[in-house]
């Protein structure tokens, strides 16, 4: 059984990020999703990606890291889906609202920018985060947090999606922690393509019950 509900965390200032809990029976672990570049936790492909998760017995949070005015700049600036820092600290504050409510073990999903804010927090939480996963992520935009990692790392990527190929394969020679790859054949960047995500949410389901349970 899944319950679901809408959430908000507050942030210094009174503004406040929106999420999305999915609670299961008996939950044996907690998967944070941070979204990339104009996507949002209504994210289609990741919500695809959690329901597996959460037939697996994983709960899992899908979070927005900017809030509903930061959206609306967005549209015209297109500076702060770049900055990961603050999508890190973002991302750390909501493991922190999730710590005092749910005490489970961490893992975090990250999609394209996502998966770079999701790797800095993993490298300034070793404590809390537990497995991470990348989908077709910008790693490498992790700089110089990537040798600080200590969480398991999967990097999955579209077959086709040859530059971000190649920034993933870059970021993994950064990387000490144990860390895998996966190309999912025929995949362009967004999955797309029939089947495709089918196959990341199988890769993501093993590894988070490999390395998050």
């Amino acid at each position: 059984m899944v319950q679901e509900r809408d959430i908000a965390i507050e942030l210094a200032g009174g503004e406040r990020l929106g999420g999305t809990l999915a609670m299961v029976e008996d939950a044996r672990g907690i998967v944070l999703f941070a979204h990339g570049t104009g996507s949002s936790r209504f994210s289609p492909r990741n919500q695809s990606v959690a329901r597996v998760l959460n037939e697996a017995g994983i709960a899992t949070m899908l979070m927005d890291l900017l809030t509903q005015d930061e959206e609306e700049a967005e549209r015209f600036s297109r500076h702060l889906r770049f900055d990961i820092g603050m999508l890190a600290d973002r991302l750390r504050i909501a493991m922190g609202w999730l710590s005092q409510k749910h005490p489970l073990p961490h893992g975090l999903f990250g999609a394209s920018t996502g998966a770079a804010a999701a790797l800095v927090a993993a490298a300034r939480e070793p404590e809390r985060v537990r497995a991470v996963v990348s989908r077709g992520g910008r790693p490498d935009l992790a700089d110089d947090a990537l040798a600080d990692v200590r969480a398991p790392t999967l990097l999955i990527v579209g077959g086709l999606d040859t530059m971000v190929i190649d920034l993933n394969e870059q970021a993994r020679a950064q990387m000490s922690a144990p860390v895998e790859m996966r190309l999912v054949a025929g995949a362009s960047h967004l999955f797309e393509e029939p089947g495709t995500l089918e196959q990341v949410s199988v890769f993501a389901r093993k590894w988070f019950l490999q390395h998050l349970i």
